[in-house]
């Protein structure tokens, strides 16, 4: 597996368990409304710097997407 295959999954996991924790705290109704925000917005940087890796790795050549089918 390519080392930009392994950096997509990474963030898509660490997106995936900031959501969680951003509803967890929701969730959990102690008021603690800071943790939330803070999950919140660390999911939408991971979410821009994957979008960016996308695309950098694409102009790059390091991925491709797929070919239409015929």
């Amino acid at each position: 597996m390519d080392l930009i295959h392994l950096l997509v999954i990474v963030l898509l996991g660490a997106i995936v368990s900031s959501l969680a924790i951003g509803l967890f705290h929701l969730s959990s109704g102690k008021g603690d409304s800071g943790k939330m925000l803070r999950a919140l917005t660390f999911r939408i940087v991971l979410s821009i710097a994957l979008f960016l890796l996308l695309m950098i790795a694409w102009r790059a050549g390091l991925i491709t997407p797929h070919q239409p089918v015929r």
